[in-house]
């Protein structure tokens, strides 16, 4: 039965592929229709009908190409492209409607089916929903290119340009002392960085406001915990009575450098996760906990607005920076393990940490897939994200008003202290 079946399949595939030519060519054309469903018949440049049939040409291209000649598809396409040309020409005399998406839409739709023939299905379909949802989405898509700020598609573009550009151009080589530097490597780290401080910038751009303070802080963590910090214990100072959502704001922020932190180890190392998890956890739950409560207990009282954390999700030369950051990191850390063991590890933790615990954290990581103990690597990470939220809770101290540093302190203390224990226990 499987034998014939199979036969079947391989006897009547082109026919198949041509359903699936014409089937993709109405799903885009059913997007057309809809959005032109108030014109009269005849006005229209091309609807479901149309569409379909274009996609069912373009199948049928595919075939004639493989079958008959190579001319085919090219000189088909051109027949689309010319049809589509005239139809755009006479539809300007009687409406001043410079959009061209149908006509890029129709070319579109006579290459899916060809690709649904001659190169994979799966391929084509995917490519055709997408287009019809693109298409479908005019408001929306229009909608976020006027609410993107000038600042942010410069951020956009250049986090593409460190990217896709420039990540592939460097060497995947070891270089340095120990062969600790290898320029690819350290620049992926920099674009992951720069991704995750980019999804959390907008995260807190495009909903914050509406989710408030909880989702506000909660990304935060993604974007600048320390700026959010900074922030909320100056309007701690300035309104004193709402020192609990401060506060709780805080917390959140702090707490989600954690979860980042295992992200990070499971994109690089994920043999260090096991050891790395349970201190983690531990810190994650012990400052969300407190936060969640002191948010209950005060949760009538006036909500506080979404800071601005950032001026530009993402700057070059901060990059830049961050890349010289872990170079040096990595360099210092070879030595210091070849001069001072294990203390010097921990040494450079503690005050790398007090700075930024992103580079110390990657590079822990990053030497753990090497030379470097994975009890050695957990504990030197925990040591800097100790210091690191010691650092805030300073801030929040410092800063801000008594009432919101003494509940920042609490939770802060006892969530490092516990994430230490659970460190060197598992060390021992």
């Amino acid at each position: 039965m499987d034998d014939v079946a199979s036969q079947f399949l391989a006897t009547n595939r082109d026919t198949l592929n041509l359903a699936v030519a014409l089937l993709l060519g109405a799903i885009v054309g059913l997007e057309r229709g809809w959005d032109t469903r108030d014109q009269k018949s005849g006005e229209r440049i091309a609807g479901i009908r149309t569409f379909a049939l274009i996609g069912l040409l373009g199948g049928i291209s595919a075939v004639l190409a493989r079958e008959v000649t190579p001319w085919a598809f090219p000189v088909l396409l051109l027949g689309v492209v010319a049809m589509g040309i005239v139809a755009y020409s006479e539809r300007l005399e009687h409406i001043r409607n410079f959009s061209i998406t149908s006509t890029v839409g129709m070319v579109l739709t006579f290459c899916f089916g060809a690709i649904a023939v001659a190169v994979d299905v799966v391929m084509a379909t995917a490519a055709a929903v997408v287009t019809a949802i693109v298409l479908d989405n005019k408001p929306e898509i229009h909608g976020w290119v006027r609410k993107l700020k000038a600042h942010e598609l410069d951020a956009a573009l250049k986090l593409l340009l460190i990217s896709v550009v420039m990540l592939p151009l460097l060497p995947d080589a070891r270089l340095g002392p120990g062969g600790v530097l290898n320029p690819r490597e350290i620049w992926w780290m920099v674009v992951l960085i720069a991704s995750v401080s980019f999804i959390g910038y907008f995260a807190i751009r495009v909903a914050g406001a509406r989710k408030g303070i909880l989702f506000t802080s909660l990304f935060a963590g993604l974007s600048s915990s320390t700026a959010l910090t900074l922030h909320f214990a100056r309007q701690s100072a300035r309104v004193p009575e709402l020192s609990p959502q401060f506060a709780a704001g805080i917390l959140l922020a702090c707490g989600t450098m954690f979860p980042r932190i295992l992200v990070f180890c499971f994109i690089i190392n994920r043999e260090l996760l096991p050891q790395l998890a349970w201190p983690v956890a531990v810190m994650t739950v012990l400052l969300y906990g407190p936060a969640i409560v002191i948010w209950r207990r005060h949760a009538g009282e006036l909500q506080v607005s979404q800071p601005r954390l950032s001026q530009n999700p993402l700057e070059l030369t901060s990059a830049l920076m961050f890349g010289l950051l872990l170079t040096a990191i990595l360099v210092l850390g070879e030595w210091l393990e070849r001069g001072l063991g294990d203390t010097g590890i921990y040494v450079l933790a503690a005050s790398s940490g007090m700075a930024d615990v992103d580079a110390i954290t990657l590079s822990l990581t990053r030497m753990s897939t090497e030379s470097l103990a994975m009890e050695t690597a957990v504990i030197g990470i925990v040591i800097a994200a100790t210091v690191n939220n010691l650092v805030k809770t300073a801030l929040a101290w410092g800063v801000g008003n008594r009432r919101t540093g003494l509940m920042v302190a609490g939770p802060m203390l006892v969530s490092l202290s516990a994430g230490l224990a659970v460190a060197w226990f598992q060390a021992a």
